[in-house]
């Protein structure tokens, strides 16, 4: 691959990829147009020649990378056992465990976030589960549905994001090994990044702690506060006709928890006994064994969950399999974003973006402000777009070359990144994961939008503070600092602008209806 400088003219596909992105909403059409736009670039203008040299020189040479490969056939993987935990109806038998034990407001909306956490396997799972469940006990206990929107949201993909063994862990490794190989980083693994990360993700782990912090306060401020007056009076929120049409989780009032329990119990047992003789978790093992253990997990898991679904005749043997490689298709866009991705890296180290951007931000923007700027920029795009995984592609390739040239703390840029990229798929109005938490509440969309953003935005304002005093002091401090500063602003800012809402229970409820 020739390898050109191009000064300022190798921002345009980054550029046209963002801009794209945002008008069309559209990441794969956004991504593919950035990539032929720099091999455009890199060849001289020649369409013909770019082409052959995208597919030949990019695509193709991202499907024959080795780790590339084993990362998409992890993906595969997950996807079919995703698909086999949504359509089995056992996470839904769980959440109406859960759900059967609450008998007051907070509890309520504890139950539901607890709910959230432990569907982590998917953010869309947790919406068509949780909500449908939650409604009703919401409803009789005189909580809003913004309010159970807003919690199924807040637990959806600010969980995924934290777990490194599912798809948006994978997603996002594969993003980093891209970089560490082209800046020729050794002693660190995709693996062992992300982990190093995951405590300097701010954004995702306030919204955690605001939802509790909420619920047992019981202050509410701005538009939460209006909907929650009106859900005390017996008025609440509709769900808007179109959200109406989205796909809900397939449901089975006989089936047993254990249909998803046991699964998951095999997936991690197979998973620890592959890597413990290898040392794992005091010893750093290969990436590469590492995959080898997940993809091996996921199928044992997977099989022992078709195996019980006939046995509580769920679906039978046929249908689950079917089921399953159903799922492996439903990774499809994923894996193009990806490969698009990687591609649009590797375009950008040839015609010099991350040279051109390090070189322009030398003495002209001090290292602690990256990780800050990074997640800014992150954030408005997401909010944009309304997608995560489209903004990790976009920032990742420009993000860690930055950190590693400029001296920013790497793990803290990395998270900055997540960070940011997830705020948009939390509260944008065209977010997959924001529209479907109103769907599964059963309330407007709108209504659910601007309950959530004043919560959502005091979560961003607080990590930006922290990704400021993380880029002088890369520690884990910072983040119970940061949260230590999320309890102080909430409850100065429900002190100020909120008012207390009464933890009715479910015998006064009882006794108001009478």
């Amino acid at each position: 691959m020739e390898t050109s400088y191009l000064g300022i003219l190798s921002l345009i596909p980054v550029l046209l990829t963002i801009g794209l992105a945002i008008k069309t909403k559209n990441v794969i059409l956004s991504l593919g147009i950035g990539v032929f736009s720099g091999v455009l670039l890199q060849v001289g203008g020649n369409p013909v020649t770019a082409t052959t040299t995208m597919v030949g020189d990019y695509l193709f040479a991202q499907l024959q990378d080795g780790y590339n490969a084993g990362i998409i056939i992890l993906l595969v993987f997950i996807g079919g056992f995703v698909t086999l935990i949504e359509q089995s109806g056992g996470a839904e038998a769980f959440a109406r465990k859960v759900a059967g034990l609450v008998n007051n407001r907070c509890k309520v909306q504890v139950a539901a976030w607890i709910g959230g956490i432990l569907v982590f396997f998917s953010e869309l799972g947790t919406p068509l589960i949780v909500g449908p469940v939650f409604t009703p006990l919401f409803e009789k206990l005189r909580v809003s549905k913004e309010k159970l929107a807003w919690i199924i949201d807040t637990t959806a993909s600010p969980v995924c994001i934290l777990i490194p063994f599912i798809g948006w862990g994978v997603y996002s490794m594969g993003l980093i090994q891209e970089e560490f190989d082209a800046l020729k980083i050794t002693e660190i693994t995709d693996w062992t990044a992300f982990i190093s990360a995951i405590p300097f993700q701010f954004y995702p782990i306030l919204c955690l702690l605001i939802v509790p912090l909420v619920a047992f306060s019981g202050r509410e401020f701005s538009f939460m506060a209006k909907a929650e007056q009106n859900a005390q009076k017996g008025i609440f929120s509709q769900l808007d006709e179109d959200a109406s049409k989205a796909p809900m989780m397939l449901t089975n009032n006989n089936v047993s928890p254990l249909v998803v329990i046991i699964p998951l119990l095999v997936l991690f047992v197979t998973l620890f006994g592959i890597l413990a003789p290898l040392g794992f978790p005091v010893k750093q093992v290969p990436g590469s064994q590492f995959r080898i253990a997940l993809i091996s997990g996921y199928f044992y898991g997977a099989v022992t969950m078709i195996l019980m679904m006939a046995w509580y005749k769920v679906k039978t043997i046929k249908e689950g399999i079917r089921i399953y490689f159903k799922g492996y298709g439903k990774m499809f866009e994923c894996i193009v974003i990806l490969i698009l991705a990687w591609s649009l890296s590797s375009v950008g180290k040839a015609i010099g973006t991350p040279d051109f951007i390090v070189n322009i931000a030398k003495g002209n923007i001090p290292s602690w402000s990256i990780p800050a700027i990074i997640f800014i920029v992150g954030a408005l795009i997401s909010f944009a777009t309304g997608t995560s995984w489209g903004t990790f592609a976009i920032m990742m390739p420009i993000a860690i070359p930055m950190a590693f040239h400029l001296g920013a703390p790497l793990y803290v840029s990395i998270a900055a990144v997540l960070s940011g990229g997830l705020f948009g798929d939390h509260c944008s109005p065209i977010s997959d994961t924001t529209i479907l938490a109103a769907t599964g509440s059963n309330c407007s969309l709108l209504d659910h939008v601007k309950t959530q953003f004043p919560y959502a935005l005091l979560c961003a304002s607080v990590s930006i503070a922290g990704y400021v005093v993380a880029g002088f002091f890369e520690s884990v401090i910072v983040t119970g600092a940061c949260m230590a500063a999320m309890v102080v602003v909430y409850v100065l800012a429900a002190k100020i602008w909120g008012i207390k809402i009464e933890n009715l229970a479910l015998t006064d409820i009882e006794k108001m209806n009478k």
